[in-house]
């Protein structure tokens, strides 16, 4: 049987030798700058995109939870003979309705998409045989253009 011997063969070993032709491991200043330039810009491309985005699908939902109302009110209306004095007597029995088949919303009345109470007025300034319901809408201020209302056609409500 035959045994081999490996041997060791030092290549380079001046310390002059052994860093040159060599990079070390890692990236310099120069790339990580370079890669958070790029990332920062298309983040400043993206973002905006997915925000319009998001505000469309929370004045969607707001819409969405005024067709809620509207179906709750519209029962609440038809047990009592009239609209509610506010958006509570939908899921709180109040002393004057004697017909409440309620609740008429699940839970408790719900905020709109930014964190707001919904406005309720019965009797409506704009809708004198009914009422108004609206959402003061990313703003967060009553009667100004972005409010979400049932007054209003979606297309109107919508526009930016």
């Amino acid at each position: 049987m035959k045994t081999h011997r490996l041997e060791t063969i030092a290549v380079g070993t001046s310390a002059r030798s052994s860093n040159h032709g060599r990079r070390s491991a890692g990236f310099t200043l120069v790339e990580l700058l370079l890669v958070l330039v790029i990332l920062g810009t298309l983040a400043a491309l993206v973002l905006p995109r997915f925000a319009g985005t998001s505000e469309r699908a929370r004045k969607t939902a707001a819409l969405t939870q005024i067709s809620t109302f509207k179906t709750a009110l519209n029962a609440y209306e038809v047990d009592n003979g009239s609209y509610p004095k506010s958006l509570q007597d939908l899921v709180e029995q109040p002393r004057d309705a004697q017909n409440w088949h309620g609740p008429y919303l699940d839970g408790a009345v719900p905020l709109d998409p930014w964190k707001n109470a919904y406005i309720y007025v019965y009797p409506g300034r704009h809708n004198p045989n009914g009422y108004d319901l609206s959402s003061m809408g990313p703003d967060g201020r009553e009667g100004t253009e972005d409010d979400i209302t049932n007054w209003q056609t979606p297309t109107q409500a919508s526009q930016p």
